[in-house]
């Protein structure tokens, strides 16, 4: 079943990616390289969140890193 939402997600990043492309002009060379950056950071997240529903969200690594300033500033 995990194949068939792989590939769901897959389907739904592909249109995403083909319908945004077409906005983004020719001569916008770094806003293209982004846009695809940050579409294979999603479609790997996305996928990465199927396989372990349970991983910490950003808030959790933040508190992490900021938590020596909190014994500080309390």
């Amino acid at each position: 079943m995990k194949i068939l939402a792989i590939l769901g997600i897959t389907v739904i990043m592909v249109g995403i990616y083909l319908y945004e492309w077409q906005k983004i002009e020719k001569y916008q060379k770094k806003e293209r390289r982004t846009f695809v950056v940050l579409t294979i950071i999603g479609w790997s997240l996305a996928i990465l969140l199927l396989f372990f529903p349970d991983l910490p969200g950003p808030v959790h690594f933040l508190r992490e890193v900021y938590k020596p300033l909190e014994k500080w500033l309390g």
